[in-house]
């Protein structure tokens, strides 16, 4: 089990040199026509690296989105970041990164840690084909991408990856990642899904930004311990009203107390 705590710091763990503010008077923040407006407002899911001439898959968690406003935000593959952006012409360069700082597997820390210095490895020329979206540094290390649209709240099979409490996110015990999972129909107004051991409905109103959950209908089936923590905290969101937030193929949703459930929309 990882813990995350909720809050962005200056990363070392990935050896992210923030660069240096962005030569003459290229700043954070200034637009270009050719590239703002065919890279920003698009959620971008990194398909590939490659670096030195070696292509490497990217997990399925990498993403980059880039706002008007000059900020990039994603994940590199296991952790979260943020960055400045500026705009010059067709390139762009990314500085001032911060990560937060949650452990994963080898596979997507390594390659997290060479997607993050190829970002920082600025200016990136773009080169926007329909969908897919070309990264390429000045040595010819390339970042590939293609565009991903939102997920629907409903409909959506949401499968829970973490839960929180209060500034701490924990990831899923072993044994119970891709266990639960939660459907929300807008009509009849349910939610049905399986809280990591038992199958649960319920009823669902959505309204302005909330969800108020009835009192959980479950079958009676008895699972391993983590199975069973898991779907306890998970049943403490019903009989209650929620807040939700939806952020491209991630939903969160926070209860009256703190307590939160991070899903994100099965492919």
């Amino acid at each position: 089990m990882y813990r995350q705590k909720q809050r962005i710091t200056l990363t070392a763990a990935l050896a992210l040199v923030p660069l240096a503010a962005a030569c003459g008077s290229e700043q954070a923040g200034s637009t270009s026509a050719a590239a703002q407006k065919p890279v920003t407002g698009v959620h971008w899911t990194v398909d590939s690296l490659t670096v030195d001439g070696k292509e490497h898959d990217a997990p399925t968690d990498a993403h980059v989105t880039i706002d008007d406003s000059g900020k990039a935000q994603g994940n590199y593959g296991c952790n979260h970041f943020s960055a400045r952006v500026a705009f010059d012409g067709d390139r762009i360069r990314l500085s001032d990164a911060t990560v937060t700082e949650m452990a994963c597997e080898d596979a997507p820390m390594t390659f997290e840690e060479n997607l993050a210095r190829t970002l920082a490895d600025g200016p990136l020329k773009t080169e926007v084909s329909g969908d897919r979206l070309t990264l390429t540094t000045d040595v010819g290390d390339t970042v590939r991408l293609t565009e991903e649209q939102d997920a629907p709240l409903y409909g959506t099979k949401w499968t829970v990856t973490a839960l929180g409490e209060g500034e701490v996110v924990e990831s899923l015990p072993r044994g119970a990642e891709g266990k639960a999972y939660l459907t929300f129909e807008e009509k009849p107004g349910k939610v049905s899904g399986r809280l990591a051991c038992n199958k649960v409905n319920a009823e669902a109103t959505v309204r302005d930004g909330r969800i108020t959950l009835g009192t959980a209908s479950t079958t009676r089936m008895m699972c391993e311990a983590s199975l069973m923590d898991t779907e306890k905290r998970l049943l403490r969101l019903f009989d209650g009203t929620v807040s939700y937030r939806l952020e491209h193929r991630t939903l969160t949703l926070t209860s009256e107390n703190g307590e939160s459930v991070t899903a994100t929309a099965g492919k």
